[in-house]
């Protein structure tokens, strides 16, 4: 059934194509293709003959550059062997040859390279710039030095000796405190120092090769001292200079004048000071006129008529008013109005006497709560760092000292006040006595 049925559709499908081509041009059709696709197949068969012809070829002369370069590598590899092994030999004969100058050399190179350090960081390079750079080659070659660099070294060893036992004044570049940058007359002093035409101290910064205006100047002595200096024209003038080549100058700079030192105190330092400030005038006051008074007392002392503006004219006054009364009255009413005098001289004593005691107790509270805030930065930061308990020692040891700078002065002021006020005291009391003693000898 299959088999006819198999039959029948290929019939149906001969039928059908007939009606279009025949069989004859079907089969010319088909061996056109066949022919066409035989050629396209040689053509390539062809070409891949000739590719592998050129392949083979190219693995042959890629072979044959291989074996080159294999053969090079061993004649460059045992070269380099004979060389090793001649450098050696050339170096043990440099070490033999050369014995102790090897180590005169590397004495030379250490030299040179001590001597570019302190050359980076002299003030005469500011004058003689670039004169490290000059050294760095010998001290950091590994090769002999040349006479040529060690004639170098020599001049430059002698060019610092000479030139620090110069002062001398050139014109350079300055950098000003402000930030600006101007051309200036400049004073060099040896090794030590160097000033600025307005009598200002400079330092030379070697990183950047140029003169910079200290921030802040040195005290007003050292700064009068150099403005005088660069008017000199001839002979001997007074200067301060630094031997140590700027590490005495960085201490005057950093250390603190005399109002930021008090303004370390805190408000502690500032009372201390005010109760200072008006004990000293009040005690100053107080003997003014105590002195006035003791000149009008003189000058009652040596005339007859009485005057009410000093004590003891207002004693005699009172004598007067009472000749009358018995001597034992009498001496009743002198001693009363030399009790009214006596508090007026005495006027003030009391109040010096505390401020003086009152000073060092507020420098000791000071010293304590300088104390505690020193503690407390120990505890909190511990003690690496110095600067974090500077602030509390430096309030501390402060009020200290201004407690005991107002206290000795107003103690002496105060002994002068209670010897002066005895003083008239006792010139009211001789003369009370004195007027009692006449009167009872009448």
């Amino acid at each position: 059934m299959k088999i006819i049925l198999f039959i029948v559709l290929n019939v149906l499908t001969l039928s059908a194509s007939a009606k279009h081509l025949d069989l004859d041009q079907l089969l010319q059709k088909v061996k056109r293709e066949h022919s066409s696709e035989a050629k396209i197949n040689q053509q390539r068969e062809a070409r891949f003959l000739a590719e592998k012809a050129q392949q083979q070829a190219l693995l042959k002369k890629a072979q044959a550059q291989l074996n080159y370069q294999k053969s090079l590598s061993q004649k460059l590899k045992a070269q380099l062997e004979e060389n090793e092994k001649r450098l050696a030999e050339l170096e043990s004969q440099l070490n033999d040859r050369s014995g102790e100058l090897g180590e005169l050399f590397g004495v030379a190179r250490q030299a040179a390279g001590d001597l570019a350090v302190d050359l980076s960081h002299s003030v005469i390079s500011a004058q003689l710039p670039r004169r490290p750079e000059r050294l760095k080659q010998l001290a950091d070659s590994k090769a002999l030095p040349t006479i040529t660099q060690l004639e170098e070294l020599w001049f430059l060893l002698q060019q610092e000796m000479t030139e620090s036992g110069k002062v001398v004044y050139f014109d350079s570049e300055i950098q000003t405190a402000s930030g600006e940058t101007q051309q200036s007359k400049v004073y060099r002093i040896g090794v030590f120092n160097i000033l600025a035409s307005n009598g200002h101290y400079l330092q030379y910064d070697y990183d950047i090769h140029r003169l910079l205006e200290l921030a802040r100047q040195p005290g007003e002595q050292y700064v009068d001292l150099a403005k005088q200096f660069t008017q000199v024209k001839t002979g001997p003038v007074a200067l301060g200079i630094d031997p140590t080549r700027g590490v005495i100058l960085s201490m005057l700079v950093q250390a603190p004048n005399v109002l930021e030192r008090i303004d370390q105190g805190g408000i502690i330092g500032y009372i201390i000071l005010g109760l200072g400030a008006f004990g000293l005038v009040y005690a100053l006051y107080r003997l003014l006129m105590l002195g006035l008074i003791g000149k009008k007392i003189k000058q009652q002392l040596l005339t007859e008529k009485v005057h009410d503006d000093n004590p003891l004219g207002r004693i005699l006054q009172t004598l007067e008013q009472n000749q009358h009364e018995d001597t034992e009255t009498l001496e009743l009413i002198l001693d009363e109005a030399l009790t009214r005098e006596v508090p007026k001289l005495e006027e003030g004593l009391s109040l010096v006497k505390l401020l003086t005691a009152v000073a060092p107790l507020l420098g000791l509270l000071g010293t304590v709560t300088g104390m505690i805030a020193t503690f407390q930065a120990i505890s909190l930061f511990g003690t690496g760092d110095p600067k974090l308990m500077a602030s509390g020692i430096s309030q501390a040891l402060v009020t200290t000292m201004l407690g005991l700078c107002v206290a000795i002065p107003l103690l002496f002021l105060h002994s002068l006040m209670v010897a002066r006020s005895r003083v008239l005291v006792q010139i009211l009391d001789e003369q009370s006595a004195g007027i009692i003693t006449r009167r009872l000898g009448k």
